[in-house]
């Protein structure tokens, strides 16, 4: 069943945009990129104002189900907290008068063979293909399916890096953090539609691509890239109220194998005692018992949001100063909150802290989302415990205080985000 009560493969008039999304943040970016897509198209401005506003009033857009024929199908996980992001973003896509198609894909053994029949002569009917995740097999495996000569892949967080830098050097397309060059059973035996997957988010000369992007990256030939600015965000949302504490941003990295457990809780403990932060906002993929250790033991209140960051921090409150490690937050906050008095920061992950089973490339990885992060202030170094208890009282800094300009020297910028 659809989230707006259509049953999946009901004959209905097919969009003449397909977008397939996995994840809350896919889902946001969708509507960034279809707000920016209208902006530049001819037909009614999204960001007109449907009427006369009163003294003060900032106009109000009308919904994108006027300017766009756009349908999102949602490709729904396992995980019930991406699945309630989800549900509440397609809340917000069906306010904007867009048409939001859920699906179970991955509701037991016959579930993806029910989805991809079902979806199969929508697919085959589109103009145009938006996608989240270009390294997910399901999404790859629907590309094959596809007739489109109009392919868009909207930012899936720093994952749009990895697959920017891939696509250039001609190398198959596989996550970052995963370790190794080994290909298993499965991978094998999926190849070949990945390998079609990949011709088809080539641009050639009757296809073309479009990357829809927040982040800093260098295209190859043919391959369209326009910025993500969070244009709609803002238009719809805020601006926030301002705390006078620090909020911290949770990372999955320890869930994803990269950074070890004990040496994340350690940084998290410093960065909150340095910086007198009080609130963590958890990832949607952080474990239910690293949390609770980062409760009882570090003293931070747990926040797990119901959206994307972007758009919690936009409608605040929020703290006058969020810190946070390598992750796409310190890419797009800046941004979500354009125009406000927040402060972000950005605290490197040290090579100590990576697992035996860290990929090779990790490292190197993350040191990139942070070097190319765009005003954020990075955090050079922590005090270490013993540092901590042999400071004097009058060193440390008050609950409310924000990070002095001294200790954070801004990031060097990195390379902009072309239009075309």
């Amino acid at each position: 069943m659809s989230v707006d009560g259509a049953e999946p493969g009901n004959g209905a008039k097919t969009a003449a945009t397909l977008a397939f999304v996995e994840s809350p943040v896919q889902l946001l970016n969708v509507l960034e990129w279809a707000y920016t897509d209208a902006l530049r198209a001819p037909g009614p401005d999204p960001a007109a104002p449907p009427g006369a506003s009163g003294p003060g009033d900032e106009p109000s857009p009308p919904p994108l189900g006027r300017a766009a024929d756009l349908t999102v199908v949602v490709l729904s996980p396992h995980d019930p907290m991406t699945r309630g992001q989800l549900r509440r973003m397609a809340e917000l896509a069906r306010d904007e008068g867009i048409t939001v198609r859920w699906e179970d894909a991955r509701g037991g053994a016959g579930a993806p063979l029910k989805t991809i029949g079902g979806l199969r002569g929508p697919l085959r009917r589109a103009a145009r293909i938006v996608i989240g995740d270009p390294f997910s097999r399901y999404v790859q495996l629907l590309l094959t399916l596809t007739r489109a000569k109009d392919l868009v892949v909207v930012d899936d967080g720093t994952a749009t890096m990895e697959f920017i830098s891939q696509l250039a050097n001609g190398e198959r397309l596989v996550r970052w953090h995963r370790r190794g060059s080994s290909r298993g059973a499965r991978d094998m035996a999926f190849a070949p539609f990945s390998a079609t997957a990949r011709r088809k988010l080539t641009p050639g000369q009757k296809r073309r691509v479009e990357v829809f992007s927040s982040m800093p990256v260098e295209p190859p030939p043919g391959v369209t890239v326009t910025a993500n600015d969070f244009a709609w965000t803002r238009a719809r949302f805020g601006p926030p109220r301002l705390t006078r504490g620090t909020d911290l941003v949770g990372t999955s990295l320890v869930e994803t194998g990269v950074v070890d457990l004990e040496r994340y809780l350690e940084a998290v403990a410093s960065l909150a005692e340095a910086h007198g932060a009080t609130r963590y906002f958890a990832h949607r993929r952080e474990s239910a018992e690293k949390l609770s250790r980062v409760s009882h033991e570090v003293g931070l209140e747990i926040v797990r949001p119901d959206l994307p960051l972007e758009l919690i921090a936009r409608r605040g409150p929020i703290g006058h100063t969020i810190v946070s490690f390598p992750s796409t937050v310190v890419h797009t906050l800046p941004l979500a909150l354009a125009g406000t008095d927040v402060k972000v920061a950005v605290y490197d992950v040290d090579p100590a802290w990576l697992t035996s089973d860290a990929s090779p490339r990790a490292q190197g990885f993350l040191s990139g989302v942070t070097g190319t992060a765009r005003d954020v202030h990075r955090l050079s170094s922590v005090p270490s415990p013993a540092e901590r208890r042999e400071s004097s009282p009058v060193d440390r800094p008050e609950p409310s205080a924000t990070i002095p300009p001294a200790a954070v020297p801004p990031a060097a910028p990195g390379a902009p985000v072309t239009a075309s």
